[in-house]
């Protein structure tokens, strides 16, 4: 009835208190299963109801108590974890690319034949690069040099590029051509047309600091040196296969 007194709701369960909760976390390191039995949280129940701490709090149910102790019960069971076979071919589905050391390009990962672990402490797996023989094949450092795939730009997604962004665009010169980390330094964002986008964008790329522009995805030539938006995305560097 309104105006005799703040009590709880009987469907409101009372809020453990700090001294109680540490009491509940030591029994349950001292006794363990033998916590969930209905006679020993009747008496914990009973002991933590006629506390001074409980003082104008309702009298503690020893259901309470013991969904307490089940939940803790539950928290401590160890956790089922997948053998290391399953969680390999979890992987199956990712897309991987992989730095070569030869040249310090970015390239699509056929498969991963191997791994080791150097002197270091390091992991490092042998790779087979997608459309290469195995004469190419080349141990690779799992923290710095393996990455899920890039994600393809495509010239209508120019809007999500900006400067500061690390992206890996495409590099030719008389010897090599390959896909090589770079980043945004400028962009004129331009009206696009019925080719595409027009915008301009310059890089600089991470391994010389040489920077090259181009007008959207028409390579612009530098020094001998072209770069394409037909660029990915980089995305995070993928610290462990498995």
């Amino acid at each position: 009835m309104d105006g005799l007194g703040s009590t709880e709701p009987e469907n409101t369960p009372p809020e453990f208190t700090p001294t109680e909760i540490r009491e509940m976390e030591k029994l349950f390191k001292e006794v363990g299963e033998k916590s969930l039995s209905q006679e020993f949280c009747q008496e914990l129940a009973t002991r933590f109801s006629c506390s001074t701490d409980r003082k104008g709090k309702s009298a503690m149910k020893w259901e309470k108590v013991q969904s307490w102790f089940q939940d803790k019960q539950k928290e401590s069971a160890p956790k089922v974890t997948k053998p290391k076979g399953e969680r390999i071919a979890g992987l199956s589905g990712l897309l991987f690319e992989a730095q070569s050391s030869k040249d310090g390009g970015w390239f699509d990962v056929a498969s991963f034949l191997n791994f080791r672990v150097i002197r270091t402490g390091n992991l490092e797996v042998r790779v087979r690069f997608a459309g290469f023989g195995k004469e190419e094949d080349e141990w690779v450092n799992v923290e710095t040099g393996v990455r899920e795939r890039s994600i393809p730009l495509e010239s209508s997604e120019c809007d999500q590029v900006h400067v500061g962004d690390l992206v890996i665009c495409f590099r030719e010169s008389d010897d090599d051509a390959i896909y090589c980390d770079a980043r945004i330094v400028k962009i004129n964002r331009r009206p696009h047309d019925v080719s595409g986008c027009r915008c301009i964008f310059v890089v600089c790329y991470e391994d010389d600091e040489a920077e090259f522009g181009w007008i959207g995805c028409v390579a612009g030539q530098n020094d001998g040196f072209s770069s394409s938006l037909e660029s990915k995305r980089r995305t995070e560097r993928v610290g462990m296969i498995a």
